[in-house]
């Protein structure tokens, strides 16, 4: 209730007796003026609160995380290899296993989808300018449920790590499970323990999910691909045996000098019969370029020269600038190359 204040005005008796009891407007303004009326209330002001900085601390690391996710999806997606500070060509590896892709979908990608939800929701809370007609607790269950299912997953994948990449090392899979479980911690903080204790059943909820659907995607791939995760195949050199006739060797030299390539794989029955056609002697004067030097195992990528000069198949030839999939008669490479020497196939 509020309460108004007056100033004391004292004037004494004496005084009006003294000068009369006529006095004059402006002898009356003589005296001290009514202070202004002050205003004070009993019930307590109301006081904002400050902007909370958990929002934005969310929003900055899941920042962070959809730029992370953001390179590795358009490596992904490009079919171009990772710059691994730490781990070489294990992190490649790993980022190009079976385990990098859910139900055929970029684990990048995925992730990309989830930070980027969890930065958006953090904004509009720290700005309290919520869309969607959705209202505060609506929007901190959102982020609940999904730094949940986050950390989840990146639990589920540092266990893939340790047991089926045993000494591997991806940097970016280990920054990524950091930002993850940071951004779950700080979205606890934020709720506090009684709301954490109410919303239990969500995250289990939502764990569990998150390890079913991995874990089906997973068998998915594992039984269409059990053939292939069997295949084990240490480099071999292949031995020609065939003699080189004079033509083939004068073709072999021409396109030697020309810059033409062949390339190929060791375990490749084409390419081995595409050098028997050129015999044991030329068979050295040929460019071939092996796309596997290093063997061949499930998750193996071709080396850097294969893939830049986007190999799908073997034997495939390159020259000037023509590509030519499979084994090629030696007239046809002649043909193709411009080769015009005086020797011709017999």
């Amino acid at each position: 209730m509020a309460t108004f204040t007056f100033p004391t005005l004292s004037l004494s008796s004496s005084a009006f007796l003294s000068r009369g009891v006529s006095i004059g407007y402006h002898r009356f303004l003589n005296y001290p003026r009514l202070l202004p009326l002050k205003c004070s209330s009993s019930e307590p002001e109301t006081v904002m609160p400050p902007t909370n900085w958990t929002h934005k601390l969310i929003a900055g690391v899941a920042g962070i995380g959809f730029l992370e996710t953001s390179y590795l999806s358009y490596l992904k997606l490009t079919d171009s290899d990772a710059f691994c500070p730490i781990g070489g060509g294990t992190c490649s590896d790993i980022l190009n296993s079976d385990y990098a892709l859910v139900f055929g979908v970029p684990l990048p990608l995925i992730g990309m989808v989830a930070y980027g939800l969890v930065a958006a929701v953090s904004l509009q809370l720290s700005s309290k300018k919520l869309g969607f007609g959705i209202n505060k607790g609506d929007a901190q269950l959102v982020l609940l449920g999904t730094t949940s299912s986050m950390a989840t997953a990146s639990a589920y994948f540092l266990y893939i790590l340790t047991t089926k990449f045993s000494g591997s090392s991806c940097s970016y899979c280990l920054l990524s499970a950091f930002l993850s479980f940071t951004l779950f911690f700080v979205t606890l903080k934020d709720l506090g323990l009684q709301e954490v204790y109410k919303q239990a059943s969500v995250q289990l909820f939502v764990a569990s999910l998150v390890i079913l659907t991995l874990n089906t995607s997973y068998s998915n791939s594992r039984s269409t691909s059990s053939s292939l995760a069997e295949i084990e195949l240490p480099y071999y050199a292949t031995e020609i045996t065939t003699p080189s006739s004079p033509f083939a060797l004068s073709l072999a030299r021409y396109l030697h000098s020309i810059g033409a390539k062949m390339y190929g794989a060791f375990w490749c029955s084409h390419c081995q019969e595409q050098k028997e056609m050129f015999g044991h002697e030329a068979a050295k004067q040929l460019d071939y370029v092996e796309c596997f030097p290093e063997g061949y195992h499930t998750g193996t990528k071709m080396i850097k020269a294969c893939l830049d000069a986007k190999i799908e198949g073997f034997p495939t030839w390159i020259i000037n600038g023509q590509v030519l999939s499979g084994e090629q008669e030696l007239s046809e490479l002649a043909q193709v190359s411009g080769y015009n020497k005086s020797v011709q196939p017999s």
